[in-house]
């Protein structure tokens, strides 16, 4: 009997997972079946294909279904699909593993604790991934669970990077710059030498945009800068968080408006970003397809904060050879990556429209001095590789 490895990585919106037999290719893993079932709390919809692509299971879900009901759908269809594996062990994405992990770590009850103290660094993504943990265990108890933490890939950063201008007792408390999307940039930091070998080699600004969206500097493969601090509100404009914004304002909402913290919270996580900016949607793919003015000014701030991110990262490297965009929104919205590539030449990106409409895998032309790529992630598979080696170890 083989032996095979579930994967699972929650967002915000939406469940990803996946079953790996271990053995084979793919560091040492061959994908059996990958699921996702996105549009949590509005439309969620399943859909589930196995290696080839084929469709397996395609269903509109019942309207609201929300992380806890989609995790039960999740596992029965698991279960009913194992098709001979022996389940080995479950890797999951732990949103926040705080400032000092580094790597992943097999759960405990001590382990959980420490996760659900950082929930409220994480709310859209912690309590999640410590339920799917839970529930597994209630199911599965024998079976090992394995914590891959996003913040992990960003500890190679210099402290310089990681602090915040605060009196020292804060960053003794854990107050620094955590950074997040770390499984992402991991797996695209492993993948760019089969691009683009100088750049793997050198200097790196990757762009994960998506529901959730980031940017993250890399040195010869290490993080050494990213654009998201203690918590994934930082940063980049989102599907509803608001990216970076200056603390007095949260003060003046706070001291002058009288609004509750939690009215705060839902404003910054839950109804700003895109759909606040946009009156609209939270779904760049809707707001492409919109003719508002909402809709307009909504892409237009996005855009032009993706290139100022271009440009931080940039800095922090002190210097370029290669961007990369990545995610749901950077893998598949040429009219994004349009509007922000004309904005670099400055740069030395001399870009290819063509090649962009046709999404490339590379949308620069020959012998710039900067090239840029499309590169899809794989969170489910880095997940995978890291339980593999952790329950190897």
């Amino acid at each position: 009997m083989s032996d095979g490895l579930l994967v699972f990585n929650s967002g915000s919106s939406s469940l990803k997972f996946g079953l790996y037999v271990v053995g084979g290719e793919e560091g040492g893993l061959v994908r059996r079946y990958r699921g996702l079932l996105d549009g949590l709390g509005s439309r969620p919809h399943l859909l589930i294909r196995d290696a080839e692509g084929k469709v397996l299971d395609e269903r509109a879900m019942p309207e609201g279904t929300d992380h806890t009901a989609a995790l039960a759908v999740v596992m029965d269809w698991v279960e009913q699909h194992l098709d001979g594996l022996e389940l080995a062990a479950v890797g999951h994405r732990v949103v926040h593993g705080g400032p000092v992990r580094a790597q992943p770590a097999v759960v405990d009850d001590a382990l959980l604790l420490e996760l659900e103290a950082l929930a409220p660094l994480a709310p859209l993504h912690q309590p999640h991934n410590i339920a799917a943990i839970r529930a597994i265990a209630r199911v599965r108890p024998q079976l090992t669970q394995v914590a891959c933490f996003d913040t992990a890939f960003h500890r190679s950063q210099p402290m310089v990077a990681q602090r915040y201008a605060l009196p020292e007792e804060y960053a003794e408390r854990g107050i620094v710059r955590c950074g997040f999307h770390g499984l992402s940039y991991e797996y695209i930091a492993q993948s760019l030498p089969y691009y683009d070998r100088e750049a793997a080699a050198g200097r790196t600004v990757v762009a994960h945009l998506g529901n959730g969206s980031s940017m993250c500097a890399l040195l010869e493969g290490r993080s050494v800068d990213t654009t998201m601090g203690l918590t994934a509100l930082d940063g980049l404009p989102m599907g509803q968080r608001s990216g970076a914004i200056d603390p007095g304002v949260l003060l003046h909402l706070l001291q002058h408006d009288g609004m509750p913290a939690e009215a705060l919270k839902d404003l910054l996580y839950q109804r700003s970003g895109l759909l606040g900016v946009s009156g609209v949607s939270s779904d760049m793919r809707e707001l492409l397809a919109s003719d508002t003015e909402g809709a307009r000014r909504a892409i237009e701030l996005y855009c032009y904060r993706v290139r100022i991110g271009f440009a931080s990262m940039a800095a922090a490297l002190g210097g370029l050879d290669a961007i990369v965009f990545t995610g749901g929104i950077g893998e598949n919205a040429a009219p994004i990556r349009d509007t922000v590539c004309r904005e670099l030449a400055w740069l030395g990106l001399d870009f290819d429209p063509a090649a962009n409409t046709a999404h490339g895998p590379q949308i620069s032309r020959t012998g710039s001095r900067v090239r840029a790529w499309i590169i899809p992630t794989n969170e489910e598979l880095m997940i995978a590789r890291h339980t593999l080696r952790r329950i190897a170890a």
